[in-house]
């Protein structure tokens, strides 16, 4: 085809060009028009979940305004698509200040919302003003771009095209954030799925094929009556099924928060998953989003939960999935995108801070958290010093944003309530959680497997007492509180033990939790020591466990890694739980608030009922009395203090809301396995997206001045912006990355 031709007559016909494909050797174009009906269609869907349709429908009318420019955008678009019959260099105009400017013009009383999310649709969500360029109210200043528009933009297009009314929110000072936030996903989403129409029609063919809630609860019920059907008659297994009951029955409860409090081995998971079904079909929720605190607990679910439901309609997000560089872009891989999918699992991490992101690609899948179910799972690993922010917006999608919550763990933290005064105290929860599980079912003690000991007051142990006291186990686990603990009484262990901390990567710790599985499952002689990593959500079962003095949902979580399957229970035994204090060892931060909890909860009691839900709320109260902040970032300064002028920094919270606090740290990769291979393969081509993905379960963290000296040493190098362990003598193959030093304390939460 004559591109000067196709020109001419596109020129001739005043057309406005959005986006171009070439086909079959000819120009396709999409007119600005076509694409603002078309997203303003898609945002209009996704925004009337929330009660929204009308501000949807304008944000996707009028935020792509600044295309309406004859010598800025569509110069700049004809010669980055090779329309124009002289190429030449022509920089990429800002096409989105204009349409938030016509919002302040045209809706001076409604403008921040649509101005936030048309301004920041491709750069992210903006600060209301910052020190730098990158500010809204500095956009809003940009008139030449506007007055460029309003010459060439047709007026049809200039004109509002929906009613706007008031939020429809909960808690206006709180909530309107978040709903700015939505509207702003909703719109990412929308207009990347109609350019993804236009651009690539076999990829957005491949999207939103999925069976439906009621299809997925009947597999589910056919896999659960397979399951109990072949199940041995027992007091445990008859326990599993009351609990199992008791979630069906409740799943009919109007939406709101609950939780599910069960011992170790009561069957959460499954038990979970029917609750959140029948919930979700008798409320007609869209999707259900499991929330987990470890990658490792994420790929068991996920594998579980695709043979039940099928892999089409599961979608696992995190950032060590797996893909492959010749991957087609599959409809599982396209659904981490948006989580349009019906069962999403993903992290803490990824869930939490995209609820406080910026940036368009982490808020575009937001809108499809609303009107869901969200579990999440071993909720007592949310982190504390964000909780004030975490328990905000998860009041706020279940107030305004249709969203039903239900936490499972075995040592529920306290969510409700006050506790504490003067602006420092616990403020949680305003709606009630509603615990499914019942008080009269007494399972903490129907569920009893181990006896704790507990040590004497004022006595402690050393490296060398505690090794020769393990050494006199065959099957035997210790966890420690710290890396350089781990790495201290593995070295003074026989031959053989196994280690386990985030010194190793994430492909070795997987490695030797296999072989520990292997091992006790043909009941071979097996001794771990471990940081508290295996402490939530690993599937292990010892006779013996051993746990260093720490807070009692980490002795709880201990406890759950010993005779959890009940089989000494078969015998007339139970299992055995030593804690101990070790020597020299000085607890810090939020470790050492726990500790000093629990040890004044032990001085009024025998340690007998501490698995109780009653004794665990208690625990929570006094360490939350003693922590100093629930939000050490200061989000709700960032975020609440302007709600009346709507003055957001919405970019400023996303910087500093990180569950995992990484600034003093270095992530480096390592050659342990098929790493060596992935490196020298990243030599050769270069930081590929998908071999960095790959590369991801071969990194390990460590501190900047561990870093540093590595470095001075020639031990790591950097190659294209990544940092590689050269030396192999400094990757130990049982006890991962030798150093000088160690984290005082272990990193829990990975992305």
């Amino acid at each position: 085809m004559d591109s000067g031709k196709l020109l001419y007559e596109m020129m001739k016909e005043q057309d406005f060009i959005a986006h171009v494909r070439v086909e079959e050797d000819a120009f396709r174009i999409q007119t600005v028009k076509e694409h603002s009906v078309g997203t303003a269609t898609l945002s209009e869907s996704f925004a009337s979940v929330f009660g929204a349709a009308a501000w949807g429908k304008q944000n996707g009318w009028w935020h792509d305004m600044g295309k309406y420019t004859k010598n800025s955008f569509q110069p700049y678009i004809r010669n980055a698509s090779g329309m124009a019959v002289e190429q030449k260099v022509v920089d990429k105009p800002d096409h989105s200040s204009a349409g938030a400017i016509l919002a302040r013009e045209k809706l001076p009383g409604y403008y921040p919302p649509l101005a936030y999310c048309i301004a920041g649709h491709h750069s992210g969500l903006l600060d209301w003003t910052s020190s730098g360029e990158a500010n809204l109210n500095r956009r809003l200043s940009k008139t030449d771009c506007y007055q460029e528009m309003l010459e060439d933009a047709p007026e049809e297009m200039q004109e509002v095209v929906a009613s706007l009314d008031q939020p429809l929110i909960d808690d206006f000072e709180k909530d309107i954030h978040q709903w700015i936030r939505m509207l702003f996903s909703c719109l990412v989403d929308a207009d990347y799925l109609d350019t993804e129409r236009f651009m690539h029609p076999e990829q957005a063919a491949r999207r939103g094929q999925y069976d439906s809630m009621e299809t997925l609860k009947d597999r589910f019920d056919a896999y659960m009556e397979s399951l109990t059907a072949n199940a041995p008659a027992s007091f445990i297994n008859e326990k599993r099924a009351a609990i199992l009951s008791r979630c069906r029955k409740m799943a009919e409860s109007l939406p709101g928060f609950f939780s599910l409090t069960v011992p170790t081995g009561g069957g959460k998971t499954l038990a979970s998953m029917a609750w959140a079904l029948l919930h979700a079909v008798r409320y007609k929720k869209k999707r259900i989003i499991i929330v987990i605190p470890y990658t490792s607990i994420i790929v068991q679910t996920a594998a579980v939960l695709r043979d039940i439901f099928g892999a089409e309609n599961v979608v696992e997000h995190h950032s060590n999935l797996q893909q492959d560089s010749n991957d087609e872009r599959s409809p599982s891989l396209l659904a981490t995108e948006n989580w349009d999918a019906p069962i999403i699992v993903t992290t803490n991490v990824q869930f939490f801070e995209s609820l406080y992101a910026c940036r368009t690609s982490r808020c575009r899948k937001l809108h499809n958290i609303c009107n869901s179910v969200v579990i999440l799972d071993e909720a007592q690993m949310l982190p504390v010093e964000f909780l004030h922010p975490i328990l905000d917006v998860l009041q706020s999608l279940q107030a305004s944003f249709k969203a039903s919550i239900l936490f499972t763990t075995a040592t529920l933290p306290v969510f409700s309530g006050r506790i504490g005064t003067g602006p420092g105290a616990f403020d949680g929860l305003k709606t009630p959680v509603t615990e499914i599980t019942s008080v009269h079912d007494n399972l903490f003690e129907a569920f009893k497997r181990v006896e704790l000991h507990w040590p004497e007051p004022g006595t402690t142990t050393n490296f060398d007492e505690l090794a020769d006291e393990l050494s006199g186990y065959d099957c035997v686990l210790c966890i420690v509180n710290t890396r350089k603990d781990a790495r201290e009484l593995y070295r003074r262990m026989p031959e053989g033990t196994l280690h386990l901390s985030r010194m190793m990567c994430s492909a070795h710790i997987m490695e030797v939790i296999k072989l520990i599985k292997q091992k006790l499952k043909d009941n071979e002689p097996v001794r771990v020591i471990s940081t508290q990593l295996v402490e939530a959500g690993v599937d292990i079962d010892f006779p013996v466990v051993y746990r260093a003095f720490a807070g009692l949902d980490s002795i709880i979580q201990a406890a759950g890694r010993c005779n959890r399957e009940g089989k000494l229970n078969h015998v007339g035994k139970l299992g055995q739980v030593f804690v101990f204090n070790l020597e020299n060892t000085l607890l810090r931060g939020l470790m050492g608030k726990g500790a000093a909890a629990l040890r004044e909860i032990l001085s009024v009691s025998d340690g007998s009922d501490l698995f109780s839900p009653e004794c665990m709320a208690q625990y929570f109260s006094l360490f939350y009395s003693n922590c100093n902040t629930f939000d050490k970032a200061n989000i709700k300064g960032l975020l609440y203090k302007g709600f009346a002028e709507m003055h957001f920094m919405f970019a400023t919270a996303a910087e500093k809301f990180r569950l995992i606090d990484d600034k003093d740290s270095v992530s480096i990769l390592v050659g342990y396995g098929d790493g060596a291979t992935l490196l020298e393969e990243l030599k050769r081509i270069g930081p590929e997206f998908w071999l960095l993905r790959k590369l991801q379960q071969y990194s390990v963290s460590i501190r900047k001045w561990d870093f540093e000296e590595l470095v001075r040493c020639g031990k790591v190098i950097e190659y294209s912006g990544v940092f590689i362990l050269e030396d192999p003598n400094c990757y130990d193959l049982q006890a991962g990355l030798v150093l000088d030093g160690a984290w005082v304390e272990e990193l829990l939460l990975i992305e």
